[in-house]
Order: structure tokens, then C-alpha cells, then sequence
């Protein structure tokens, strides 16, 4: 199953310019996902982080890794959610939280994240992304249901 960015706005309240998930590639409910953000030499941080040598953030990276972990579990459970009383997940934690290579202006990442387990309120995820299929960054992700 693919999504646009329309779907994904359905699922995660993240708006522009911090909405970092462009389209999800593949999705299975429950289980995991592929998404992409394309970083486009326009992207806000880039004036100052670091200019003449542009990097996208490292946190940059994680957000977008969570923001794709929160569409996967919106798109999986989120009936069951509203009728537990949640309306959102804010991220908690990142543990094992490893950059491999830096992320530059023009640079297709693709997020993969998998569901790890649910523990009453807390959502456990495992993360990593990578260009051209080398990875970039990966983590374990937490977030609390509220």
C-alpha cells in the first residue's frame, strides 16, 4: 500500500516546514513501513547548518524516523486508539541512536521502521535510514500515548 502526503497529513498532525515524511512506499499494518523524505536544497535548516557545507540535522533524521514510526502506528491502530481514549504519541526516547553518514541537500532518504511491541501507553519502534541503500542513521524509538 502506498501513500501520499495527503494520507499521511490524515495520520500524523505534522504540517510544512516539519513534516518529514513525503510518501510511504510500503506499509504493512502492524508490522512495519518504507517511507521517503527528499531533502530539497530549500529546506529551512540548510541556511544554518552549515553554510558553504549544508548538512541536514541528525535530530532532522530521527524526527523523520518517528514521524514514519507514528504514521505506521496511526495507520495500524488508530480506531482501536480513540476507543482507548488516545489521540496522539509523543516521542519519548532514542536509544542506540547511531548517524553513519551525513545527509545532504538532494538526498532521497528512505525511512524503514518496525514495530517492536506495545507496552500499555509506551510504543516501542527500531528504525534506520539510508541513501541509495547505504545506511545513515539508525535507532530504537520510544513514544508515549496520550
Amino acid at each position: 500500500m502506498k501513500l501520499g502526503v495527503d494520507e499521511i497529513k490524515e495520520l500524523i498532525p505534522h504540517r510544512e516546514p516539519f513534516l518529514f515524511v513525503d510518501s510511504v512506499l510500503e506499509i504493512e499494518k502492524g508490522r512495519k513501513i518504507a517511507a521517503e523524505k527528499l531533502f530539497s536544497p530549500e529546506e529551512f535548516f540548510f541556511r544554518g547548518h552549515f553554510p558553504g557545507n549544508p548538512i541536514v540535522p541528525g535530530v532532522i533524521v530521527t524526527e523523520a524516523l518517528a514521524q514514519a514510526g507514528g504514521v505506521l502506528f496511526n495507520y495500524s491502530f488508530r480506531d482501536e486508539l480513540k476507543k482507548e481514549g488516545f489521540e496522539n504519541a509523543y516521542l519519548m526516547s532514542l536509544d542506540r541512536c547511531r548517524f553513519r553518514a551525513p545527509v545532504v541537500p538532494g538526498d532521497k532518504v528512505v525511512l524503514e521502521v518496525e514495530l517492536v511491541r506495545r507496552r500499555s501507553r509506551i510504543i516501542f519502534f527500531s528504525a534506520k535510514a539510508s541513501v541509495d541503500g547505504k545506511k545513515v542513521a539508525e535507532a530504537e524509538i520510544s513514544a508515549y500515548l496520550v
